[in-house]
């Protein structure tokens, strides 16, 4: 497996690309905005792009995504239903913040906890992780301890919940009990900013540290 970060707008936001070098395919996670970069950077991989994947639906996360599914003709997977809110809101969103015009979108598929995604040969397993918001997926590569954990932990810091249906309790619950436990060994890729493990979050993070 092989991966790439890629931030893009003035929220810096991380958009992954992750390829399976075995079928030379590809997907990209949280394409939040700048898609003629994105494009670019999967054509310099040479590779097929055969999705698009969502930990959850905040503009910063998910403005690009309608534009490249429509432009590839390739499905756009998760988050989970209960993030609709947000993805229905994106047009009211872009103009808040300035991001610009945001259309809203229906995924392909909408994802539950325990759900598989494939990516070539590669296998990814969904765990649902609540609190950021309501409906917050993070993807998980067991093969090479890899987790793209969107917003809901960062190196020495956690997602936000002052956002409508954000909930602080949750958020640490989910982390403590969905993510921690996988081991400490397991590198994640937030949504924003460096990447850590979860043993180095368990012990150093102020907000969960045991």
């Amino acid at each position: 497996m092989k991966y790439k970060i890629v931030p893009v707008t003035h929220y810096a936001q991380n958009c992954s690309l992750i390829i399976c070098e075995k079928t030379a395919k590809g997907a990209l996670i949280d394409p939040g905005g700048e898609v003629e970069k994105l494009l670019q950077c999967v054509k310099q991989e040479n590779i097929q792009l055969e999705k698009i994947l969502l930990t959850h639906g905040h503009f910063d996360h998910v403005g690009g995504a309608k534009e490249i599914a429509l432009r590839l003709n390739i499905p756009i997977i998760g988050p989970a239903v209960e993030d609709k809110f947000w993805i229905d809101r994106l047009p009211e969103d872009g103009r808040l913040t300035g991001f610009g015009e945001l259309q809203s979108f229906t995924p392909t598929q909408w994802l539950s906890d325990g759900d598989l995604v494939t990516v070539g040969e590669l296998v990814l397993s969904v765990l649902c992780c609540p609190g950021h918001t309501p409906g917050h997926v993070v993807f998980i590569n067991e093969a090479n301890q890899l987790a793209f954990v969107g917003d809901v932990l960062f190196k020495d810091s956690i997602g936000r919940t002052d956002f409508p249906m954000g909930d602080h309790e949750t958020l640490i619950s989910s982390i403590k009990n969905k993510l921690i436990p996988l081991g400490d060994d397991i590198t994640f890729v937030p949504g924003h900013g460096p990447t850590s493990t979860f043993g180095r979050e368990r012990l150093y993070n102020p907000f969960i540290a045991e």
